[in-house]
């Protein structure tokens, strides 16, 4: 089975001066996984700031 080389391609995607940081040169791939990351991160930090609060200041018992 014959397969073609696609690495000279990629490499000049990669290295294309563009602007665009090297994470997200991979078009629409590398960004929806960049942003999922970010909204995970986002939300775990929101998490553990909101469990740290609650663990700060315990409700009263009456």
């Amino acid at each position: 089975m014959y397969f073609e080389n696609k690495v000279p391609e990629k490499q000049k995607l990669f290295q294309e001066d563009n602007g665009i940081p090297v994470h997200l040169k991979g078009r629409v791939t590398d960004t929806l996984l960049y942003r999922v990351t970010m909204v995970l991160r986002v939300g775990g930090m929101a998490n553990a700031i909101n469990l740290l609060a609650m663990t700060s200041f315990p409700k009263k018992q009456h």
